[in-house]
């Protein structure tokens, strides 16, 4: 996995983070699903990146 990989799919789970706990702050249910969607994504896209990486090995 490349380092702005790592560093894109960071960012994304953290605003996901963000997203979550705002919504969660304001009662704002969708905003709450879409952080956990945000993080969701992000963690799916570490794991193929994971995959590529044993496979380049």
């Amino acid at each position: 996995m490349g380092i702005g990989d790592k560093i894109h799919n960071a960012a994304e789970s953290a605003v996901g983070k963000v997203k979550e706990a705002a919504g969660k702050a304001t009662d704002n249910d969708k905003l709450e699903a879409e952080g956990k969607a945000d993080q969701a994504a992000a963690s799916a896209k570490k794991a193929g990146e994971n995959v590529k990486d044993v496979f380049k090995k």
